[in-house]
């Protein structure tokens, strides 16, 4: 994984800056309103995978900072909002960008932007250039957050 742990378990989430005259991975013309439509990657995402991403140390560590009522996983966070029935307010595009790219949405956001290289600071030269999560542990967890809906479906039709 590319998540590096520091103190007391919380995350180093800062990568270094792109190389000049690197593309930004995600081009604004892949962004449509407050979401990106387009998948990542041609791979299909796994939820199961995305469940782990989720709650997972090494992985997003989304519980960090987000409560899910479908998780058990302990000490959940309040700082961000509560992914319960996520996949009922946003669409898949909606989460994509949030997981991504946060801070096009709101620029002063605490959330990483988990598929980015920009400008961020101490970091293991190892991991310089690298993104937090890859395109298909996003499309993972899109898939993932897009299942979470608080209402029973009707079996009947």
């Amino acid at each position: 994984m590319r998540i590096r742990w520091a103190v007391c378990g919380l995350p180093l989430m800062v990568l270094s800056a792109c190389g000049e005259g690197e593309p930004p991975l995600i081009p604004s013309s892949m962004i449509v309103g407050d979401g990106i439509e387009s998948p990542l990657t041609d791979a299909r995402g796994d939820p199961g995978r995305g469940a782990v991403l989720f709650e997972s140390r090494d992985g997003g560590h989304c519980v960090l900072c987000h409560v899910l009522e479908t998780v058990d996983a302990p000490f959940q966070g309040n700082i961000g909002p509560s992914m319960t029935g996520i996949g009922e307010r946003l669409s898949p595009a909606q989460i994509r960008l949030r997981i991504a790219q946060p801070s096009v949405i709101w620029p002063d956001t605490m959330m990483p932007s988990y598929y980015s290289r920009e400008a961020r600071h101490q970091v293991a030269s190892a991991y310089r250039g690298e993104t937090i999560l890859t395109a298909g542990e996003i499309e993972d967890l899109v898939a993932f957050l897009a299942a979470q809906r608080t209402e029973v479906g009707n079996e009947n039709g």
